[in-house]
């Protein structure tokens, strides 16, 4: 098995494995509450719960992020399987994985934080979804607004050119490999912060949701029109934000 092949192997293992878990903590949520998820339904959120929603949060990310962020592992692997310049190594491309996947995890951490904070304040209800319409349409619409902004398209633009962003960010070294996926990941996080929110808009661990999200955020970044889409999201999320606020 060549190296190029075991790193493809590896994502889509790590990948699967993500949604397998977000599958059966969703399918449940929405079922009977008695297997994956029924932590979730402590009335006490200690340190163990807590912990276990962060590690949801995090595994979600990582469903939904990995498959978007291959193109760029794939071209890194590549270029140091074929380059003669020291300090560049295809098994660094698993450094470059992991601090992108670090700056996610960061996300979550931040995002569990949220949720907690709107759940205290009643703004989430039990099935983790925001309790008021108008609520969940303004969400709707700052997502659709940040879409039509320059820092959007700037973020989005470092995300849909891997080759150029290799060029202009890599890095010899272990220590150069970590940076760079560091690097995308914040330049993805420019990009998608505002898309993720949704999840609050349409329900943490509602699947159509998760999926919708995951589906549009890997066209966004690697199709060839992806970049057009920003501006189909934005109208359709304006739009559907604004419904909500005058029914």
């Amino acid at each position: 098995m060549t190296h190029r092949t075991t790193l493809f192997v590896v994502i889509l293992i790590l990948s699967a494995l993500s949604w397998w878990w977000i599958a059966a903590m969703g399918i449940d949520m929405y079922g009977a509450m008695t297997g994956a998820s029924a932590w979730m339904m402590t009335p006490t959120w200690d340190t163990a719960h807590v912990l276990l929603l962060f590690a949801m949060w995090t595994v979600m990310m990582v469903a939904m992020m990995l498959p978007s962020v291959t193109p760029l592992l794939l071209i890194y692997n590549g270029v140091a399987r074929r380059t003669e310049v020291p300090g560049y190594a295809p098994s660094f491309v698993y450094l470059v994985a992991l601090g992108y996947l670090v700056v996610w995890t960061l996300f979550s951490g931040g995002a569990t934080a949220l949720q907690r904070l709107l759940t205290s304040a009643a703004v989430l209800n039990p099935m983790m979804e925001l309790a008021s319409r108008r609520a969940s349409a303004g969400l709707l619409i700052l997502a659709g607004v940040y879409q039509t902004l320059p820092m959007k398209a700037a973020c989005l633009k470092q995300c849909r050119a891997p080759m150029a962003f290799l060029a202009e960010h890599a890095r010899p070294g272990a220590a150069g490999a970590f940076e760079l996926g560091l690097r995308h990941g914040i330049y993805c996080i420019g990009c998608c912060w505002a898309l993720m929110l949704l999840l609050l808009a349409g329900g943490i661990m509602n699947l159509w949701v998760i999926g919708a999200l995951a589906v549009f955020v890997a066209i966004e970044k690697i199709a060839p029109a992806g970049n057009a889409t920003r501006w189909i999201a934005a109208t359709s999320l304006i739009g559907v934000g604004l419904f909500l606020f005058a029914t």
